[in-house]
């Protein structure tokens, strides 16, 4: 180790180099130009790339090294090997035609927004740390929360002042749960009169069996018992909704058998088949038990800013949290779930974390939010600020224009479907997307179908020219359809349905 660094340091200055300077003000100008024209240029040439890559695994390790450099290139080398070996390798998602899974929704508002943020590169931990980011997070939400008229119970500020509930920006409906989770159990805990956590072997959860798998993971990472993880069956006499009686039938069953119900997860749009779990009736027989009711609405969440869905929440005053992800279907880029608590301090007081190099007075005048106190870490981006810039830049009317746009051309794909007799729609349309497969006709069994069905998804993805994704929907093999890319246009969803019946009466001829 160098005894004299400052005498080290003058002999580097000596030599004639510039100093390393990673944010020289020309640089950034220079670089950033060149990405947003690569952005501008990505979207204008999406549509002709085929959405999913022919790729194989550890291509790109072969193609730029296994190593790192050693050496400094020049910004337009990355450049370069982004257009030539990433993009190849990417399935497009932004992709007009792109209809799998859920969309991935995105906005000139958002990117902007994003870009900014990870410009400035704050870590808003607490109110201190950055007022501005807090601030923003704390408006956007509240704005979020009225176009969805959420009870202003689950508000940060409302008219009167301070509310009791709150939100929080997370990255994943993953964490959403996870850390309503914990909040349950614990609370779950003090009401049993547990010493420490003797009693969470008695604790017990709840959802559909059309639930979101990330739902299981969470309650195993927060505790529970998996054995004490009730997945309650649906069928198609409720639209594979939960069923409000199986509900309480379970949930009363647990209690005969010593057992405390901890908490329920309801779906507002589940990510197989889009159906809806009645809320209000959920949060009826939670209440007979006390436990905490959590709604996930993730991608159909969207829709309600608009008057026609708002129904689907009907009884979200009565549950104890709810997020939605407008990184789905509003418009804002990933990472972006919101999550809202009707009591702030049930989350936080599971969450809280106090070191001494993080006191201040702000915090301890107990007038702001601290937002590393509703989330598993400390550091934090800040997300606010792109959800707030497509909420400033778009206003309410266009963003309703966006969803009702998109669910006009579900609507309109799945009349196709239905006028074809070849195809059957497997479950009713609730927003915009359309589960549906080759029927069973004539001599072809079920299973026939369901392996009918597999080869059409296959040759249609391997066509390049459009992507769907599948799900298994009462035993049988279904193909989802999901209409939302910020890119599709009416004539996208045509010329998908002229390729499924192409390939259709290729596969069966």
């Amino acid at each position: 180790m160098d005894a004299n660094p400052a005498a080290a340091f003058s002999a580097f200055a000596a030599d004639g180099k510039a100093p390393f300077q990673p944010l020289n003000p020309e640089d950034v100008r220079a670089y950033l130009h060149k990405a947003v024209d690569f952005i501008s240029d990505y979207y204008t040439n999406i549509e002709s790339m085929p959405v999913l890559p022919n790729v194989k695994p550890g291509y790109l390790q072969n193609e730029l090294g296994a190593s790192p450099p050693t050496c400094s290139a020049p910004f337009d080398v990355s450049m370069k090997e982004l257009r030539t070996s990433v993009v190849p390798g990417m399935t497009h998602w932004a992709s007009p035609n792109f209809f799998a899974f859920f969309p991935s929704t995105n906005s000139a508002a958002a990117i902007a927004g994003d870009l900014i943020a990870s410009a400035m590169n704050t870590v808003g931990f607490t109110w201190q740390a950055s007022p501005a980011a807090t601030e923003m997070e704390v408006l956007a939400l509240d704005w979020l929360a009225q176009l969805l008229r959420l009870p202003t119970t689950f508000m940060n500020r409302t008219s009167s002042g301070r509310g009791t509930g709150g939100g929080v920006i997370l990255g994943t409906t993953s964490e959403a749960m996870l850390v309503t989770l914990v909040a349950a159990r614990d609370a779950a805990l003090r009401r049993s009169g547990s010493v420490g956590v003797s009693s969470l072997p008695r604790l017990t959860v709840y959802a559909a069996d059309q639930t979101h798998s990330t739902f299981f993971k969470a309650c195993r990472l927060a505790g529970f018992d998996p054995a004490n993880i009730r997945s309650i069956p649906t069928g198609p006499e409720t639209d594979y909704g939960l069923d409000p009686a199986k509900l309480l039938q379970v949930m009363q069953a647990d209690v005969d058998a010593g057992l405390v119900p901890t908490y329920i997860c309801a779906t507002v749009g589940t990510t197989s088949s889009n159906a809806v779990d009645p809320v209000g009736a959920v949060a009826d027989v939670a209440a007979m038990f006390n436990a905490w009711v959590h709604v996930d609405a993730a991608y159909a969440g969207s829709a309600c800013i608009c008057p026609e869905f708002r129904h689907h929440l009907d009884g979200v005053e009565r549950v104890d949290s709810i997020s939605m992800s407008p990184h789905k279907w509003l418009l804002t880029c990933l990472d972006c779930t919101c999550l809202y608590v009707r009591d702030a301090h049930r989350l936080s007081d599971s969450l809280e974390t106090n070191p001494e190099y993080l006191k201040n007075d702000a915090t301890d005048s107990g007038e702001v939010t601290d937002l590393k106190d509703m989330q598993v870490g400390v550091g934090r981006r800040f997300r606010g600020l792109k959800l707030w810039m497509v909420m400033r830049t778009y206003g309410t009317a266009k963003l309703q224009e966006h969803i009702r746009s998109d669910v006009a051309m579900a609507k309109m794909f799945e009349d196709f479907v239905r006028d074809d007799d070849r195809f059957e729609v497997v479950v009713p349309r609730n927003f915009a997307l359309v589960c549906f497969r080759i029927k069973a006709n004539g001599g072809m069994t079920e299973e026939d179908a369901d392996e009918a069905n597999r080869v059409l998804m296959d040759n249609l993805n391997k066509t390049g020219k459009a992507y769907l994704a599948h799900t298994v929907v009462g035993d049988r093999f279904v193909l989802r359809f999901a209409v939302g890319s910020s890119l599709q246009e009416e004539s996208h969803v045509r010329s998908a349905w002229e390729l499924i019946k192409k390939t259709t009466s290729e596969i069966m001829a």
